[in-house]
């Protein structure tokens, strides 16, 4: 059967990117509205810091289960399903009367969006042809990279000109446009597996997410030694050794086939997108506080403020496979990560109190760069090593890695950030009146609120907590610069090999386009 020809491709190129964007957006969105939330629904910050990350919890946890569901019984029904629980589920929370039912609803979101995220990537690694399927994921990784501070961006003006509820008319707006054009213009593929679903693959993988993801969302909440982290901790742990254990039993009949991970192409390519997205998303975290707090801009104007990087970030990820065709996706992804980590340590550098915004913005984009370049690369090596009746799965694959990565990078850059921070403030605190002084232990923005109570020294106060806010940001970026020291040598050493190195009578790895069915 002919597939789609070039045109039909652009409009399944634009409709999965949507429902990407709708996914990406509702990740980030409620974090602009934390206190409009705790009063509306008069509860506590852990409540409210609940009601975000429920969502990426339901999300990565379902993503390699219902990636594997989407293979075999169709990835058009499948994305087709989640748009309509994914747009159903944020209805609910735009009306929610109480938290318990936000709550519900925010988790009915993680798991419609579960059901969207593999299956977008999977449709272009089955539709697209090997000439173009580079180009495909690149745009992609571009909207999967820069979509949240776009949707963090649109999120932060429906909160300043209207009210919190209306965040999730965005997500409601592109899901509604994505629908319309997947029943449209998406073709159904699916593959036959002469082994039965592995369920219990399936399940520890859930358990195994589920755990890991708590330990690191809760763990800088409540204390890394806390009874319930650590519970979440071995519960996690755990089920990710019985889960490897087996898979390894099944082989070929497994979920995901744990001994591909002894390939270049997906290993580099999921350790890179770990490291990657960590970093991304513990610089954001350093961002905003230094945006808001020690610049004192609104929302609104601290997310426009990181809009160039995401626009760099999104044109390099269109860039890159141009790029890794003509110097192959070793190098390519060498050179991003390696603007990476120049763009942390220019930051690290030249960042000051005085200095504002211009003292970032160079860092930024160089980091941002960066970024684009090294994740589309990253993400076809992953796509590329599973076959074609494993693209769901492959897809599900990338997405795990990237949430996993950006846990990992919020718990410890985040924690790395509040060490620094308490370190360089002690002794900044002599005269300060004790209540002043203990608020302004706890982080930048409760010193700035106890300023009030310091009477003449509320000056000195905010001076302090600013210039200590940049030394703990400073220990984050240098860490951050470490780690991509680190992951840039294991590329060169380890990461995808180029065309050209493969010898002669070896198979390839690419999958071929998957059988699509009318519909």
């Amino acid at each position: 059967m002919t597939g789609p020809d070039a045109r039909q491709r652009r409009t399944i190129l634009i409709a999965v990117c949507i429902a990407l964007m709708a996914v990406i957006a509702s990740v980030s969105g409620l974090n602009v509205a934390q206190p409009d939330l705790a009063i509306t629904f008069d509860v506590s910050q852990g409540t409210v810091l609940w009601m975000i990350n429920i969502y990426t919890l339901g999300l990565a946890a379902l993503l390699l289960p219902l990636g594997a569901i989407g293979d075999r019984f169709g990835r058009k029904p499948m994305l087709v399903a989640g748009l309509a629980v994914f747009g159903a589920a944020n209805v609910v929370a735009a009306l929610a009367p109480s938290a318990e039912i936000m709550l519900a609803a925010r988790l009915a979101g993680g798991v419609g969006a579960a059901m969207i995220m593999p299956i977008t990537l999977a449709v272009i690694t089955s539709t697209f042809p090997p000439a173009e399927r580079s180009q495909a994921i690149g745009v992609w990784t571009g909207v999967a990279g820069g979509g949240g501070i776009i949707g963090m961006f649109l999120s932060a003006a429906l909160v300043d000109l209207v009210t919190w509820r209306w965040l999730f008319a965005l997500p409601v707006v592109l899901v509604v446009i994505a629908l319309v054009m997947a029943l449209r213009s998406v073709p159904n593929s699916r593959e036959t597996s002469g082994h039965p679903f592995d369920t219990v693959g399936a399940l520890t993988s859930v358990v195994a997410m589920v755990g890991l993801i708590f330990v690191l969302q809760e763990g800088p909440e409540r204390g890394w030694t806390a009874p319930l982290t650590l519970l979440g901790l071995v519960v996690g742990v755990a089920a990710a050794v019985s889960f490897v254990a087996w898979e390894l039993r099944r082989r070929d009949a497994a979920l995901l086939d744990v001994r591909l991970f002894g390939e270049r192409s997906l290993a580099g390519g999921s350790i890179t997108l770990l490291v990657v997205f960590g970093v991304q998303a513990g610089i954001f975290v350093v961002l905003f506080p230094f945006l808001q707090a020690v610049l004192g801009w609104s929302a609104l104007v601290s997310t426009l403020a990181m809009m160039p990087m995401a626009v760099l970030m999104m044109v390099a990820s269109g860039l890159a496979p141009r790029l890794a065709q003509r110097v192959g996706p070793r190098v390519t992804m060498a050179a991003g990560i390696l603007l990476a980590g120049a763009g942390l340590a220019l930051m690290a550098s030249v960042l000051s109190v005085g200095g504002g915004y211009p003292s970032i913005l160079p860092g930024m984009l160089t980091m941002g760069l960066g970024m684009g370049l090294s994740m589309t690369p990253s993400t076809e090596a992953i796509t590329s090593a599973l076959p074609r009746e494993r693209q769901g799965v492959a897809s599900a694959l990338n997405d795990v890695t990237r949430e996993l990565g950006t846990a990992l990078g919020i718990a410890l850059l985040g924690a790395l950030l509040s060490a620094g921070y308490r370190g360089a403030i002690d002794a900044r605190l002599d005269g300060v009146p004790d209540g002043a002084a203990d608020a302004a232990r706890q982080g930048v923005a409760n010193a700035l609120d106890a300023a009030a109570d310091a009477g003449p020294r509320a000056p000195e106060l905010v001076r302090a907590a600013q210039e200590s806010f940049v030394e703990g940001w400073q220990s984050a970026m240098w860490a951050g610069v470490v780690v991509m020291a680190v992951l840039f040598v294991y590329v060169l050493v380890r990461g995808p090999r180029s065309p050209s190195d493969t010898p002669v009578g070896t198979p390839t790895d690419e999958p071929e386009p998957a059988r699509a069915s009318a519909g």
